[in-house]
């Protein structure tokens, strides 16, 4: 399935950015100009915003074809979005999201999945993967048993005797549909007031991790201006039976481990070595409501990169 073509315009970047606090330069209508050797020649569209508008278009896709209810017979409680970012979206430039026809596999456990991509033009912009799966995909193994009590641990600080920063969240109903409709989605599936209708998407919770990426960035002294980073890469598990337990003023509590930089741990069919970061999204009670990954490089070595290419 093709989606017709849609686009961003820049007030969508704004109001998605001012829904998940991302205070990241590329989206800014101004300050894209001040990084160094920005490529992009404007404000371009968060990766989470792409990421919501594939939730959306794949839900549309199931309720279509009537696949919710395999989800729910198995007990696929899992959604799954494996994204490669192949090339940044400018906002005023049209695009469409294709979904491939769905794959049912049996082994070794009960899978449901789509391909995805989206295009402008003959540019790929991203390609990836969404499964629907009864355990995580991504991260599955990590368990939060021994945490000591996070309660007491101040905002935007390390865990003690932990990996992990900490970065509090209050989640805001108004947040979540200024998101929706800055993703193009139609916010009116997801909350209406007079039919006291208010459910959660799947990747808003997800996108605020972006945001305490960039708070551990800021507190660490990066230089935004002269060292950005790019995604290059998200994996992400929701636990949709948690999911469906938010509302608004609800505490989510995100954890964030940063990997060591490696030589084994590169961009594909280069040697720019990938930033990675592991990020959990918890409840009450160390409920894991979404676990995922972020591969990100510098801009300047993809740029060298390029160079050498041509």
């Amino acid at each position: 399935m093709t989606a017709k073509l849609l686009k961003f315009d820049q007030i969508h970047i704004e109001v998605a950015r001012n829904a998940s606090d991302d205070f990241n330069l590329f989206h800014d209508k101004h300050k894209w100009l001040q990084i160094t050797h920005n490529p992009f020649k404007g404000p371009i569209v968060l990766g989470y915003q792409l990421n919501t508008l594939i939730e959306y278009q794949i839900r549309l896709y199931r309720k279509a074809r009537h696949e919710n209810k395999i989800i729910a017979e198995n007990n696929l409680r899992f959604s799954n979005y494996q994204i490669t970012f192949v090339n940044a979206l400018r906002t005023e430039t049209p695009f469409n999201l294709e979904i491939k026809k769905t794959l049912i596999k049996t082994i070794p456990n009960l899978t449901l999945g789509n391909r995805i991509s989206i295009k402008s033009g003959e540019e790929t912009i991203l390609l990836g993967f969404k499964k629907e799966t009864q355990h995580p995909l991504f991260l599955g193994e990590t368990t939060f048993n021994t945490l000591p009590d996070l309660s007491g641990i101040p905002d935007k600080t390390q865990v003690p005797g932990t990996e992990y920063f900490l970065k509090r969240k209050i989640l805001n109903n108004g947040n979540v549909k200024n998101f929706l409709s800055a993703s193009l989605v139609e916010q009116s599936d997801y909350f209406d007031e007079l039919t006291h209708l208010a459910k959660y998407p799947e990747i808003f919770p997800c996108s605020l991790a972006s945001g305490a990426l960039l708070e551990k960035a800021h507190l660490e002294n990066h230089d935004f201006k002269r060292n950005p980073m790019v995604y290059t890469s998200h994996e992400i598990s929701v636990d949709r039976n948690h999911l469906k337990t938010l509302k608004n003023g609800n505490n989510l509590t995100i954890l964030v481990k940063q990997h060591p930089e490696s030589e084994a741990n590169t961009l594909n069919q280069t040697n720019i070595k990938l930033r990675t970061y592991d990020c959990f999204g918890l409840l009450q009670t160390n409920k894991v409501l979404f676990r995922l990954t972020m591969n990100l490089v510098p801009l300047e070595g993809i740029l060298k990169t390029l160079r050498r290419k041509s």
